[in-house]
């Protein structure tokens, strides 16, 4: 089983120390995790793209190609790429450069991403949310299956004759996850396309997940696909090695983050009682102790199925010297406890 991270660069004031943290620190940060990360041997570091003030990554591949030269073997994933808004060949040049740099490191998580500045920012209506995502996506995938493109083009895309897409990717081709929230729709595109598989479960109870991944295998299937399917698991989590403590240090910039999403979408503040419950073996929160964040995952997988799990610990604006601990924790306890496991 592979375990990593992931984060969106929360920019913004410490919660608990006060402290302002701009762009620039936080991407300096940044490289410090996932070289720490590389080194306690996590399998994959992923960075998801926003545009809004309070996020300091807008280019992943930009970000990634900083930690490429100082790390040796962890992957390096978009987590996501908003591909909707974006141009399928650029988003395949700039992680094909990245898989270069890397020597075969990189991955692409595409999704339509959580949040919409991005579509005016670009140009786009908000009306054409599902046919921009569709017709990019396959895009995407032919550019990623040859070498010189030919595409009839769509509403959303140009009409290319024959033309090469250049650089190509240093594996013979870019690992493209699809991300998605729970729809079954989702599920049964990426199962049919023979994508891999990225399910966000950040609230309720993972285990009702366990029938959308059920569907996403049968559509593999039933497509020729079975051998190539694979489910990750993205969550919100944090380690240390006690449970108060792990839960402490989560909490503050964790509910500071979530109470702001709640104001812009209509449910209310988090407690700390509700907080507390997520933790425990069927909640959403991956919080805890390293034997407690072993015993939650591997609790779950026979139901769902996964074979990747990526954690999203940098919520909000957290201590770095407590991140880096946390990532230690999690690359010396965690993962070497599931591996064994199989």
């Amino acid at each position: 089983m592979e375990l990593g991270l992931y984060t969106f660069g929360d920019v913004g004031t410490n919660p608990v120390t006060g402290e302002k943290v701009d762009a620039g620190k936080r991407l300096r940060d940044l490289m410090e995790e996932i070289e720490l990360a590389d080194q306690v041997g996590l399998d994959v570091f992923g960075l998801g793209e926003h545009h809004r003030p309070n996020y300091a990554i807008s280019s992943p591949a930009t970000v990634l190609a900083g930690a490429a030269r100082t790390t040796r073997r962890i992957k390096l994933s978009s987590a996501v790429t908003v591909l909707s808004s974006d141009d399928p060949i650029r988003v395949y040049q700039q992680f094909a450069t990245l898989d270069n740099l890397t020597g075969g490191r990189a991955e692409i998580m595409v999704g339509r991403g959580s949040f919409i500045e991005s579509f005016p920012l670009f140009g786009h209506d908000l009306d054409d949310y599902n046919a921009l995502f569709e017709e990019k996506l396959q895009m995407l995938l032919a550019i990623n299956d040859q070498e010189r493109l030919t595409w009839p083009g769509s509403a959303h895309t140009p009409r290319v004759d024959g033309l090469g897409v250049y650089p190509r990717a240093a594996q013979d081709k870019l690992p493209i996850w699809i991300a998605a929230g729970g729809t079954p729709q989702s599920m049964v595109r990426a199962g049919a396309l023979g994508a891999p598989l990225a399910l966000a479960i950040i609230g309720g109870q993972p285990r009702r997940f366990a029938p959308l991944a059920d569907l996403y295998r049968k559509a593999a299937a039933q497509t020729g696909h079975a051998d190539v399917a694979r489910v990750s698991l993205n969550v919100h989590g944090f380690v240390a090695e006690d449970s108060k403590t792990a839960a402490d240090l989560f909490f503050p910039a964790q509910k500071q983050v979530m109470d702001q999403l709640g104001r812009e979408r209509g449910w209310p503040p988090q407690s700390r009682a509700q907080y507390d419950e997520s933790m425990g073996p069927e909640g959403a929160m991956f919080v805890g102790s390293p034997a407690q964040l072993v015993d939650k995952i591997l609790g779950l997988r026979e139901d769902l199925g996964f074979d990747r799990v990526t954690i999203q610990m940098a919520i909000g604006v957290i201590d770095h010297p407590e991140m880096l601990r946390a990532i230690e924790v999690l690359g010396t306890k965690v993962a070497p406890e599931l591996r064994k496991a199989g």
